[in-house]
């Protein structure tokens, strides 16, 4: 197909590709329009979303995107591409044996994309070196439940957070990572003001504004805290003794550490940099609370202590009784849309399908007599961070990745350049035609991307949800799935890669779900040597096409043909965990600080994360310029102290250095950090920004038992990024400029970034050379350097100032605004006069001035993208009687979508009214 939009009006039912909320979306596609809203039916959402997920029309263009299949960079047909892939990969297995070769692929997957690769991987080539993205954000968790439940169970599910009295959320900023659930808590809040809310994070977020209580602990002595808990819940006696006793193993250990490691509120406070009164505060709310959810993400599995985080939050709801009850339990908040399902078929390196065990030999002779397949491993595989020394080390010698920049994501990222550079066979997968990854490519296959795929997700709370294709694949893009399939075909297993279309996938999925995996009335199996599994799907067996594609959300266990929505029980609510003996573990716990600590070199912690309108490495949402508008650079956030002994100054430039790499930032002072602690966002690349790549600072270290990474505890050291001028440059051209450094824009600049507008790309830019002086340099840079052009300029040479803009038929092309600092005219002013058909006379001289004449016009950087509302605006209102972000939401639309610039909203209102 050609990629050309349908005309059909109908509305597709779907699923957002982002976080692992899991939200539902209804898109209608009316000629070239893709319009996308919320699924007022979906048990998730309930018609709201956030502005990524408002933003996704923005995002599925053929802009960029890998449309053919090709080998070292010429043009093939797919079964070129794909006897090479299997002639390679079977050649050097057969050289060097399974292990020689490995995938990695990632939580963007569909569940069938993920489910064919690890049968073809684990079955039908013999590797468990078949690992997941998902390693870097949520492995700590599943190795945190296995420890404790026998099983990767997320016992907690959304409603339970609207049910809580007490909700306690812990290293997560849920207001921009997972904003319809956060306003799900925000809602209940309102309804219920008893209901509490605490946030355990060392930073200051749009969370923590939201909150009861705010402790910003020192990074990394959560299990200090935790065990502290749990000491002073069992010293008050609030414990749950006939559940401790009839369910739970372990106790007397998990005290004894928790006793001799925390067991003194003060020390603790002291262990954690907290108020002691705060902490205490913290400590007694918990106990009288007996409906406490506790939800976690990256700050607690992101960790080299990450499992153990895990289970101490989990002993202190085992303690008291607090799991497999409405409104209470630990809740793991996933990070990406499919990362759970990915967890159901085996995505990790050390796990097989339908959450069996590669360490057990019953599970694998389940798994191989059901796949038919001539072995499977019995010892795990690489994790990712080991796969890539491996490639580098050469014991690797093929990899095959999928959906997924390992380049931009993984830390220390430029050994997984040289383990790349290196690698004999590198097979990429992906949507995007340029990637940090793409470009390390030996064989390129182009997958459809959201809006084409056909597949299952599953989110959080194990509810599957359909995602469903609503334009034909662009180009020659194809399923994952297939692309694994035709491969296995090639190697003679043609049989058992016969799957006439994607539902006939899932069908197997869930009747391998299903095998060995019945209870007799004494609770145990009747035919597999070990406990059930939880996970079960017996009910969705034998869907056909049709069955497949009408299918509702749904929370697992699905026992029988489900009659609703979700219909399954509270997960654990009969006291039987999925343990040998059914019995819950008390997993005792040892805190330690990071690998990795301060010293004089590197005197500050890097903490790395999201930011609210991007995503991952950011190949989707930098398409967007609704997302690119409310933060548009990277950045470092410090405390102001830390600015003032680093040398760097609020909006000026930096180098942010570790022992493993550097990037540079724009300086922000937001008043949100820490001491001794800084942040920088994870999403900017090679082709959004000159330097902005932070995975390469991040130390390599990882979780003993999960093998997830240290992001949030890297040591570095800040210093000025000395440049001469500060500048930035609109352009019209089109958005998907293949190479931004090819541009004679970014040459002449010794750092850039680009972001998407609206009929325009804009470069922010600094340099330390100017050649001819600025008249001829501007020229040169923006290409109009023929004498006739139609150029608006003026300069200031002594005070090095310098504007000037292009002009094609009374209508601006290009403009250029230079100074010595940094604080340049409004690019939200100039963005509008891109949008004009002709420019006036006040518009000419207002972009000679550097400032519009017009009252009004300019609007400020963005504060709410959902409606585009920006600070000025949002200024001018307060300051005319809106003093509540209600009133705000009343009068411009701003914080009624998502909500999650409410929090910005309140800082406005605070800092406009605040006497001068």
């Amino acid at each position: 197909m050609d990629g050309s939009m349908p005309t059909s009006s109908a509305v597709v039912k779907t699923t957002c590709p982002y976080c692992g909320t899991g939200c539902g979306v209804d898109v209608k596609v009316s000629g070239t329009k893709v319009e996308v809203s919320g699924d007022e039916s979906h048990p998730t959402n309930f018609g709201r979303l956030c502005v990524k997920g408002s933003a996704l029309g923005d995002t599925v263009g053929p802009q960029g995107r890998l449309i053919h299949p090709s080998i070292a960079g010429e043009r093939v047909s797919w079964d070129a591409a794909l006897d090479h892939v299997a002639a390679k990969f079977q050649s050097i297995v057969r050289e060097h044996g399974p292990d020689s070769v490995a995938w990695y692929v990632s939580g963007q997957l569909l569940t069938e994309d993920y489910y064919v690769a690890n049968k073809l991987a684990k079955g039908f080539v013999g590797t468990a070196n078949i690992d997941t993205n998902s390693r870097l954000c949520m492995s700590s968790a599943v190795a945190g439940h296995k420890r404790a439940f026998g099983e990767d169970i997320v016992p907690v599910s959304y409603e339970d957070l609207e049910r809580a009295d007490l909700v306690v959320l812990v290293g997560s900023n849920t207001a921009w990572c997972h904003p319809i659930l956060f306003q799900r808590i925000v809602k209940e809040k309102e309804r219920r003001p008893e209901m509490k809310l605490v946030v355990i994070d060392p930073r200051r977020t749009a969370t923590t504004e939201m909150a009861d209580l705010h402790l910003p602990l020192r990074p990394g002595t959560d299990v200090w805290l935790f065990n502290g808990l749990l000491s002073f819940l069992h010293r008050h006696g609030v414990v749950d003794t006939g559940f401790v006793e009839s369910h739970t193993n372990g106790l007397a250990r998990a005290m004894a550490i928790a006793d001799n490691t925390a067991g003194d509120l003060r020390s603790v406070a002291a262990q954690c940099k907290l108020q002691e009164a705060a902490l205490a505060e913290f400590y007694r709310l918990f106990a009288r609370t007996d409906k406490v959810v506790t939800a976690f993400s990256m700050g607690v599995n992101q960790s080299s202590a990450g499992t153990d985080k895990v289970n101490a939050i989990v002993n202190a709801h085992l303690l008291t009784g607090r799991i497999g009850k409405p409104g209470a339990g630990p809740f793991s908040i996933t990070g990406q849309p499919n990362a759970m399902g990915g967890r159901e078929v085996g995505g990790l390196s050390n796990m097989l399908a339908a959450h069996m065990d590669l360490d057990n030999p019953g599970h694998r002779e389940l798994v191989q007599s059901f796949w038919q397949s001539p072995a499977v491993p019995c010892r795990p595989g690489l994790k990712a961070v080991d796969l890539f020394e491996a490639i580098e080390a050469g014991k690797v010698k093929a990899v095959w990745i999928m959906a997924t920049n390992p380049v931009v994501s993984l830390p220390n990222a430029d050994q997984v350049k040289r383990a790349l550079a290196r690698c004999e066979l590198v097979v990429v997968s992906d949507c995007m035609a340029n990637t940090d990854t793409t470009a390390f490519a030996h064989v390129l296959l182009p997958a459809q991307g959201w809006g084409e795929k056909d597949g299952t997700v599953t989110n959080s709370e194990r509810c599957i949800s359909r995602l469903r294709a609503f334009l034909p694949p662009l180009g020659e893009a194809k399923p994952d799935w297939w692309a694994l399939a035709q491969v296995g075909k090639r190697w003679g297993h043609a049989e058992h890669f016969a799957w006439n279309g994607v539902h006939e996938v899932f069908d197997e999925h869930c009747r391998l779900t299903a095998a060995g995996n019945r209870e007799t009335g004494d609770g145990r199996r009747d035919d597999a040597p070990s406990a059930p599994r939880y996970l079960n799907l017996s009910g969705l067996v034998g869907m056909d096409k049709v069955a497949y594609a009408a299918m509702t959300p749904v929370r697992w266990p699905v026992l029988t043909s489900p009659v609703s929505h979700l219909p399954s029980p509270d997960a654990f609510s009969d006291g039987r965990f999925y343990t040998p003996d059914r019995k819950a573990r008390f997993i005792a716990v040892e805190p330690h600080m990071a690998v990795h600590g301060v010293d004089n070199e590197y005197p500050l912690i890097l903490n790395t994360g999201r930011v609210r309108d991007h995503w991952h490495t950011m190949t989707r949402t930098g398409l967007s310029p609704r997302l690119a508008s409310h933060i548009a650079e990277p950045f470092v956030d410090l405390h102001p102290g830390d600015a003032l002994l680093c040398g760097v100054r609020e909006h000026e430039l930096a180098r942010i250095s570790s022992r493993w790499g550097s990037c540079v930032a724009r300086v922000r002072l937001s008043g949100e950090m820490q001491r001794k602690n800084v942040f920088v966002p994870i999403h900017w690349n090679a082709q959004f920004a000159s330097d902005g790549r932070v995975g390469k600072l991040v130390n390599p270290v990882v979780d003993p038992i999960s093998g997830e990474p240290e992001f949030k505890h890297t040591p570095v050291r800040i210093e000025p990024f000395r440049v001469t001028w500060h500048g930035f440059a609109l352009l019209r051209e089109a958005a998907d400029t293949a190479m931004p450094q090819a541009s004679g824009l970014t040459a002449h600049a010794t750092w850039w970034t680009r972001i998407a507008g609206e009929a325009y790309t804009r470069y922010e830019l600094a340099g330390r050379r100017v050649e001819n002086g600025w008249s001829a340099m501007a020229r040169q840079m923006l290409g109009a350097a023929q004498p006739d052009a139609d150029w608006l300029e003026y300069q200031d040479a002594s005070a090095g100032q310098y504007r000037g803009a292009l002009m094609v038929d009374d209508r601006i092309q290009a403009c250029l605004f230079v100074s010595p600092r940094p604080d340049l005219p409004s690019r939200s002013w100039l963005s509008g006069l891109f949008a004009k058909s002709r420019l006036e006379d006040v518009d000419r001289m207002g972009l000679l001035v550097g400032e519009p004449f017009e009252r009004g016009v300019d609007t400020g950087a963005t504060v709410c993208s959902c409606y585009g509302i920006g600070r000025k605006t949002i200024e001018h209102a307060i300051r005319g009687g809106c003093r509540s972000p209600k009133a705000l939401g009343e009068k411009l639309r701003c914080g009624t979508n998502c909500g999650s610039c409410v929090p910005e909203l309140k800082t406005l209102i605070a800092q406009t009214l605040a006497p001068v």
